[in-house]
């Protein structure tokens, strides 16, 4: 895969593809469903896609809480796996927000990256103030003579695939219900950051990674499988949440044991994938209880990672 942060000067090898459009935040089950349809379209061209970083939520409600799904690598390499080869992945500040919809449509996608065809969903707003809608879109690119699929949204016995309804399942202790949404487990991608080690005291050390830009799930503790940067993926045992009983504070981090393991991952980036939500964060009667605790959490995560990933036989 290829990306591109500019929509200006590409090289002629980086023009002409089918081109969907969005934010992919996830890049889940519904947006698969909008790049199969983008390939259906035109086999014949590049698939690629155009998206924003930061999130457009993040420049406009920049004191929100993070919602993030994925990050800008994780999400570049979720595309690559079904398939995409370019992402035009452009900058998006103030200046470039109040680019109107027309603007957008012949300086961008036409006269910059040479769209042969776009593909989008039916919510698919852009341009000043949101000015510019799939209907919209539909006559833009037909008087400029670019081919346009609008698709349709992507269902599953629950109702419609997005990503607000993972962050919802994800913030209500149901990863499950969000893996199926994904098409994959979601994963916390962090660096390693040293921290106090109370977790070594206690015979469970920990790989402490912050969350900062992701969105913060159900605080609580999870059963967790967790992939090395030398690829080794091990299973363990993770909390979210504030570690109440230790009076940390208010900043909420990933705290994850790893199973059989005693290497010093410091500075390492991890991928913690959340299988299961085992119980919610609560204080404790002091360290004795913690630990105690932690040793049934650990218990009760090996089993469930067991029945979830069995040994080959």
């Amino acid at each position: 895969m290829r990306i591109f942060r500019d929509w200006r000067g590409l090289p002629g090898d980086a023009r002409g593809a089918v081109v969907a459009l969005g934010n992919f935040d996830g890049v889940h089950q519904g947006h698969a469903h909008v790049l199969r349809a983008a390939h259906r379209a035109r086999p014949d061209v590049p698939l690629a896609v155009l998206t924003f970083e930061p999130h457009p939520r993040e420049i406009f409600r920049p004191h929100e809480p993070p919602f993030r799904l994925t990050l800008a690598p994780a999400r570049a390499e979720a595309l690559a796996a079904l398939g995409v080869q370019i992402v035009y992945e452009m900058p998006f500040d103030i200046a470039f927000s109040e680019m109107t919809a027309r603007a957008f449509v012949t300086n961008v996608l036409r006269d910059g990256i040479g769209a042969a065809h776009l593909v989008c969903g039916p919510d698919f707003a852009f341009g000043h103030h949101r000015g510019g809608n799939s209907e919209s879109l539909t006559e833009l690119a037909e008087s400029l003579g670019i081919g346009l699929t609008v698709v349709t949204p992507f269902a599953d016995e629950a109702g419609q695939i997005s990503s607000s309804r993972i962050r919802n399942d994800l913030q209500a202790g149901r990863p499950e219900h969000a893996a199926r949404q994904l098409g994959r487990p979601w994963a916390i991608r962090g660096a390693v950051e040293s921290g106090e080690a109370r977790g070594r005291s206690l015979g469970f050390p920990t790989a402490n990674i912050a969350l900062g830009r992701l969105l913060e799930p159900a605080r609580g503790v999870y059963a967790v499988s967790t992939a090395l940067p030398d690829g080794r993926r091990l299973n363990g045992v993770a909390n979210i949440g504030r570690r109440p009983t230790l009076g940390a504070g208010l900043q909420c981090r990933l705290e994850v044991h790893l199973f059989d393991f005693a290497d010093q991952l410091y500075g390492e980036e991890l991928d913690v994938a959340l299988i299961a939500f085992l119980r919610a964060e609560r204080k404790f009667d002091g360290l004795d209880a913690l630990q105690a605790q932690i040793s049934a959490d650990a218990t009760a995560a090996r089993h469930v990672l067991d029945l979830a990933f069995p040994p080959s036989p």
